[in-house]
């Protein structure tokens, strides 16, 4: 064999690890998307026992702690319980040293920021929007990839062809098909406002999503999303909760009594504690995803969450819990064709197969 056979042969063999690195990435980023959908139900599914319950029935239906507070709170437990496996995985691993040490360091304050604005701030922004607009906010929410990938290729470079981008288009409009699916009547006083907090949140995870993914390109993916969590559940408790509190003119002492109640309720903790679970994998994969195959496709491939939320919320909270109002359109189920097909083009070349059939 000749130096440039051999060559060649190497610049092959690095393609077929680089596609196959490529891919995996795609595959996790995937995965993640489905365990957003579970960590999503199990958290719909913790507010429907106990206390909630209480609360629910309790608070004028539209006031203030109703709204905003409790679900940013049910937000917070989540991120704590989810804090609590990052640090348990951790620890088990032997990397609690390295989970200490790196957040001095340069990547580790930028898990920190992007956790602070992606957590807190775009979670917020989400749960606002939501109350205000309804679920017309969710295909805005779902532009991220493409706010993500404008923000990766100004800072990173990141080369998107036109497979890419076509891809991209695609699973965002299988999102907006979930959001279109709930538009009915005229819109409300408060869309407009709840449209803009919509965008807030999108341009929130879109930056989470490109600087968490440059971060965890430099340090351990554990130890990443272990920042990110906890980061995440001191935020929301400590932050956003009492600033909530400040602007709705309630008492602090009231937003940390329903605290501490909803902590030592154990029906509900017991479903917040497995929504932990699956918010600590989703974002773990998201991360990791986004690290091996780039922001844009790592978050259009993650974006599949718009459909895996009401179908993951429908199988336990409808199914298996039996509360009504859950099942999916019929344009939900087209629009997961639709998702699948964008995620196919993203990570296959369609004209490979056709290649393939006339080679054979």
């Amino acid at each position: 064999m000749t130096a440039t056979q051999d060559r060649s042969l190497a610049i092959e063999k690095k393609k077929r690890l680089e596609q196959g690195f490529f891919k995996k990435g795609i595959a996790i980023a995937l995965f993640s998307g489905i365990a957003y959908g579970l960590y999503s139900a199990f958290v719909v599914a913790a507010q429907t026992q106990g206390i909630w319950v209480d609360w629910s029935t309790a608070l004028p239906a539209g006031g203030f702690m109703l709204v905003f507070i409790l679900p940013t709170l049910a937000s917070a437990i989540n991120d704590s319980c989810s804090a609590l496996w990052a640090l348990a995985a951790t620890i088990k691993q032997g990397k609690l040293p390295d989970f200490i040490a790196t957040l001095g360091t340069k990547p580790g304050l930028i898990m920190v920021a992007a956790a602070m604005v992606g957590g807190p701030i775009g979670s917020a922004a989400y749960i606002i929007a939501l109350s205000m607009a309804g679920t017309i906010v969710t295909p805005v929410a779902a532009l991220c990839p493409a706010i993500g990938s404008i923000i990766s290729r100004v800072l990173y470079k990141q080369k998107l062809g036109a497979r890419g981008v076509t891809g991209i288009l695609i699973c965002m409009l299988g999102s907006g098909l979930i959001g279109v699916s709930s538009l009915t009547g005229d819109l409300g006083a408060n869309a407009v406002p709840g449209i803009c907090l919509a965008l807030v949140c999108a341009l929130a995870w879109g930056i989470e999503g490109c600087v968490a993914g440059y971060g965890t390109s430099m340090i351990d993916s554990q130890v990443g999303i272990t920042i990110r969590q906890c980061t995440s559940g001191l935020g929301n408790l400590l932050i956003i909760l009492p600033l909530l509190t400040v602007a709705s003119g309630n008492s602090l002492a009231e937003t940390y009594s329903c605290v501490a109640g909803a902590f030592t309720n154990l029906p509900s903790l017991a479903f917040f504690i497995v929504s932990g679970m699956f918010a600590y994998l989703s974002y773990m994969n998201w991360y990791r995803g986004n690290s091996m195959c780039g922001t844009a496709l790592g978050m259009a491939c993650n974006g599949t969450y718009a459909f895996f939320v009401p179908l993951c919320t429908w199988i336990i909270v409808g199914l298996f819990m039996g509360f009504d109002g859950y099942a999916l359109p019929a344009i939900a189920w087209i629009a997961a064709v639709v998702m699948v097909i964008g995620v196919t083009v993203i990570a296959v070349n369609p004209l490979d197969f056709f290649r393939k059939e006339k080679a054979a």
